[in-house]
């Protein structure tokens, strides 16, 4: 698995939709296994979880700034 490419789709899925990002910012590890069609343990996704919160904070600097 692509980690790198799995979290850019796990982020524009969460951005193009309210329910989802509620969902994330409620309980990140459940949404990305949902999204991911997985049950591992929480520890297992935290690495992809944590690429997420960081591509979605980056995101949300550059949007301040005129960039998407």
């Amino acid at each position: 698995m692509d980690i790198k490419a799995k979290i850019e789709e796990l982020v524009g899925k969460i951005k193009s939709d309210e329910g989802l990002k509620a969902k994330f910012k409620e309980n990140p590890v459940k949404a990305v296994e949902d999204l991911l069609g997985v049950d591992l343990p929480d520890e297992s996704v935290k690495a992809i979880v944590d690429g997420v919160k960081a591509k979605l904070s980056l995101d949300a600097i550059g949007g301040l700034f005129g960039k998407k």
